[in-house]
């Protein structure tokens, strides 16, 4: 028999499905019922190398973590990266499948349902239960023709849907109740109730507030979720949602980050946001940067020749070449490892208007971006100290030059990646991730003059799961939830 599978949508985008889902995950597994999370369509940047070599939503990558399994490409079969404001990257079951503005990828829906279809029905075939996670806004029923990601896969797969609002954004009850009153008369007979996430305060004040909703839909109340704090520490799966951080007065050494325009797999952030002898500061556009910090860290991007010009048009690139001047250090991954070289090309157009830029200069090495999306989990050493990392590479590009005789990393299959200044301050890399090995963030706090915490990562994002499972259990209908599902 196919698992039974539920599906959990959104009064809008960042209402909480994501993690709510990864909580659910969690609180079943340790039922002990098989889960998958599944995610028809999807669309961030912020995305995860699976077995297979393959790439999802980083979301779904979290969740198959919660759930005790390894991520695969089955969990979110259509992956949609922006590149521009108005087109992104189409990845279908792991792979690049074209690049489509947004029109466009309207007309190209229908043609990917398939793949939808079949993936959900392999999750389907090897689990007990599916949690499958909605898209934006249940209610945005200019998109619903050709709908893939919310009631157009619902009413597809006769899958019951359960809709989330989030109080902490308030006018919580007319989120709900106009979803209701928008859909379709055969999609609003798939839902089957409502959860309100993120109440801050004494629940009771809400209670009138659920009654209402719930006569006025008809939907079955399944909880009133508090604010769940722990969420801090888990990866957050849009831009928007990364988290300033507070100044820390005991810090013993501060980094700056510029949040560019097309950022990617930014929780390459997160162990470090977690060090408490550690500042991370978040650059926003209008902001300058500090001049006392230790390191500039540029982080990936989806396009990185249209954030290397952001980068500029916000002066940031003067302050990081003064920053340099003075003897700090710099650092790029990916993405921003590209625009630290002399010369950022783009012939094909693989990423954008074809085209060449300078790049920032502090690293003597030229990329090209070329060739097929190198897409693989990785594991080797830092050459400077022999400390071990593990990680992914996913980009597109072949980087050359002098300074690549002097690599950052030697992988295990005996390749070498990135590249380092001859005075030793400016490194860049192609890998992601390895900042959550906890030897390889000890030292490089150590060259920054701080001490990393004792607790690993990984152990850290377990109990954070671990609690946010346990919150969910006492704050849901965990049984009615359950017999929903079909």
């Amino acid at each position: 028999m196919p698992a039974a599978a539920i599906m959990f949508q959104g009064t809008g985008s960042s209402v909480g499905k994501s993690l709510l889902v990864a909580g659910l995950a969690r609180a079943l597994a340790r039922r002990g019922l098989a889960v998958r999370p599944f995610k028809p369509q999807n669309m961030s940047n912020n995305a995860a190398v699976t077995a297979e070599g393959g790439e999802i939503g980083r979301a779904q990558a979290l969740q198959a973590r919660a759930a005790g399994v390894a991520p695969g490409i089955h969990m979110n079969p259509v992956l949609l990266k922006p590149q521009s404001e108005t087109g992104a990257q189409v990845v279908v079951q792991g792979r690049v499948h074209a690049t489509a503005r947004a029109r466009e990828y309207q007309a190209m829906k229908p043609s990917l349902m398939p793949f939808v279809l079949d993936s959900f029905a392999r999750l389907r075939a090897e689990a007990d239960i599916v949690l499958v996670e909605g898209a934006g806004s249940a209610s945005e029923i200019n998109l619903r023709q050709g709908d893939i990601a919310n009631m157009g896969f619902a009413r597809a797969t006769n899958t019951p849907v359960v809709v989330i609002g989030d109080i902490d954004r308030g006018g919580v009850i007319a989120a709900l109740v106009g979803t209701y009153a928008v859909l379709e008369l055969e999609d609003a007979a798939l839902v089957r109730g409502f959860i309100v996430n993120r109440m801050r305060g004494d629940p009771m004040l809400f209670a009138e507030g659920m009654a209402q909703i719930a006569a006025r839909t008809g939907w079955a109340p399944l909880g009133l979720v508090p604010f769940f704090d722990g969420a801090r520490r888990l990866p957050a799966e849009d831009a928007q949602d990364l988290a300033e951080q507070p100044r820390r007065d005991g810090a013993k050494c501060r980094v700056a980050v510029p949040v560019l325009p097309r950022i990617s797999n930014f929780d390459d952030l997160d162990p470090l946001a977690a060090e408490p002898e550690m500042e991370l500061i978040l650059l926003r556009p209008g902001m300058a940067l500090p001049g006392d910090v230790d390191l500039v860290l540029l982080p990936g991007s989806k396009a990185s020749i249209a954030d290397l010009q952001a980068l500029r048009a916000e002066g940031w690139d003067t302050d990081i070449l003064a920053h340099h001047r003075r003897g700090g250090r710099v650092l790029g991954l990916c993405g921003g490892y590209q625009m630290l070289g002399r010369t950022l090309s783009d012939p094909e157009g693989v990423e954008g208007a074809a085209g060449s830029v300078p790049g920032l200069g502090l690293l003597a090495v030229d990329t090209v971006l070329s060739g097929e999306k190198r897409l693989a989990e990785v594991h080797g050493t830092t050459l400077a100290d022999g400390q071990p990392f593990t990680g992914y590479e996913m980009h597109i590009g072949r980087t050359t030059g002098p300074d690549t005789a002097r690599p950052l990393l030697r992988l295990a299959d005996g390749r070498a990646d990135g590249a380092v200044s001859a005075d030793g301050r400016v490194a860049g890399s192609y890998i992601h991730g390895f900042f959550a090995d906890d030897a390889q963030r000890a030292a490089w706090l150590a060259r920054l003059g701080a001490a990393a915490a004792p607790a690993p990562h990984d152990a850290a994002v377990e109990a954070a799961l671990d609690g946010l499972a346990a919150h969910l259990e006492a704050h849901l209908d965990m049984g009615a939830l359950l017999r929903l599902a079909r």
